[in-house]
């Protein structure tokens, strides 16, 4: 059976899996150290190749976690890869709806000068848009609808080209990632402990 799990939680267990086997890895390396060292110091060749065999233990043991740290680190950027593309996808949402959104309100902005400077009479909440946006233009458009307000018979009244739009909720880029499926291909989770009991030396 196979079990899905999010991103953020694998990059979690993995993480842990990562440091796990490293502070495997640093306790075995110290006690290599001391092993070359004694059997550096030692004058006795029975010790000596009791501790080369201790030594080729701890390298083989040293060689088997360092492999399969790489296993879990590779994974983990495997999602993190992942994690970046939810996070992109996302982001490119909201920020092709705020282009498209931007364009629309210009659109709208534009329109306003239009009616006001054919001589019409549009909301005070969209002639002070108009005014926000661009000052110049709104004294431009104030002054050429004023002139041609007074060759008109008739007062044209528009209503406001804002209504009330329900503001679009977004998802937050971080929660997509973290919760979107992780790769289903994750290596096995196995202990240090599991993983140094396969190691040995043929006599």
């Amino acid at each position: 059976m196979v079990i899905y799990m999010k991103i953020g939680e694998a990059q979690q267990i993995y993480r842990e899996q990562v440091k796990a086997y490293q502070q495997q890895k640093a306790a075995l390396s110290k006690q290599l150290k001391t092993v070359q060292s004694r059997m550096e110091s030692t004058q006795s060749e029975e010790d000596k190749a009791l501790f080369g065999k201790d030594a080729a233990v701890l390298e083989l043991s040293i060689k088997e976690l360092d492999d399969k740290q790489k296993e879990y680190q590779d994974y983990l950027d495997k999602l993190a890869d992942q994690y970046c593309a939810y996070w992109n996808a996302t982001v490119a949402e909201q920020q092709a709806d705020a282009y498209k959104e931007y364009g629309e309100e210009m659109g709208k902005i534009m329109e306003v000068a239009r009616r006001i400077m054919k001589g019409a009479t549009v909301p005070q909440s969209d002639e002070k848009k108009l005014m926000d946006f661009s000052y110049e233009l709104y004294t431009a458009a104030k002054t050429v609808g004023e002139m041609v307000k007074r060759q008109k018979e008739k007062d044209e009244k528009y209503d406001t080209l804002w209504g009330d739009k329900e503001k679009k909720e977004y998802d937050d880029p971080q929660e997509v990632a973290e919760n979107a499926a992780a790769a289903s291909d994750g290596p096995q989770i196995v202990s240090p402990e599991d993983t140094l009991a396969g190691v040995f030396v043929e006599e």
